[in-house]
């Protein structure tokens, strides 16, 4: 079954000639330049590209924590100055407070945006369910894994029920097992919630794995080299690392990076 959103032509997210400069000592410094791109409703992307490149820069801008310099940036329709309720962001370290439990880490952003109560306590249970943390509700951080954290930052993600998850390497620091678990996990949810998701990444097979199509940028200053389809069927199992399809698909995104030659 093909994911719907690939299919969509319902544009959520317009970026027009992007471009981010930074004073320096030394003088201005391009970090993103002229970058346009457009991400229907339901899709899964994923940026890549080498580090110092501006995916970050670019997810932050996305998620209206950083000012661009120049061009136009739109969600829904509205232009993007600062953070909005209907976007959420997860970084690589889940950022739990230690002196909340997990359960209460979980209800932080409904707190924030003053949400009604009862149905926070609602979603909550069902998103430790959803997330396979049934019965951690009342334990810290502290005694858990970093898989396990990373499982409680996406029930926080999605405690809000934000239209659009912005995920700046989520998974980066976690051992390659408990990493492949959670790309499924995500994928599991996704396909449950439809959301748009923008996930940053250096890792081109798992770029290549989760997404729908791969924003692939250049070295700073960071420019959109090319966007790749990736029309591989779905759900997506680890099985279809032995496609031929696949490889074909990570090494393409390899030449376009300028790795292959």
């Amino acid at each position: 079954m093909q994911h719907q959103g690939a299919h969509m032509t319902t544009e959520i997210i317009q970026g027009t000639n992007i471009t981010k400069v930074y004073s320096t000592a030394t003088g201005p410094l391009v970090a993103l330049d002229d970058i346009s791109f457009g991400i229907n409703e339901g899709e899964f992307i994923s940026l890549v590209g080498p580090s110092g490149c501006g995916k970050s820069t670019l997810l932050s801008i996305l998620g209206g924590l950083e000012e661009k310099s120049l061009g136009k940036l739109s969600i829904s329709g509205e232009q993007v100055t600062t953070p909005r309720p209907d976007v959420g962001m997860m970084f690589q370290t889940s950022v739990l407070f230690p002196w909340r439990t997990i359960r209460e880490n979980i209800r932080l952003p409904g707190q924030i945006l003053k949400l009604d109560k009862s149905d926070q306590v609602e979603r909550t249970e069902a998103l430790l369910n959803m997330v396979g943390l049934n019965g951690f509700g009342e334990r810290y951080p502290d005694e858990l894994s970093g898989g396990m954290k990373q499982r409680v930052g996406l029930a926080r993600l999605l405690a809000h029920d934000p239209q659009v998850l912005m995920m700046d390497e989520p998974f980066g620091a976690l051992d390659e097992f408990t990493r492949e678990t959670m790309n499924l996990e995500l994928l599991r949810i996704w396909e449950a919630t439809k959301k748009t998701v923008i996930f940053v990444t250096h890792n081109i097979g798992e770029a290549v794995f989760l997404s729908d199509r791969v924003f692939v940028m250049t070295p700073r200053p960071g420019r959109l080299e090319g966007i790749l389809e990736i029309d591989l069927p779905r759900p997506r199992t680890t099985d279809l690392m032995r496609d031929p399809r696949y490889s074909e698909r990570v090494f393409e995104i390899r030449r376009m990076l300028g790795v292959d030659h």
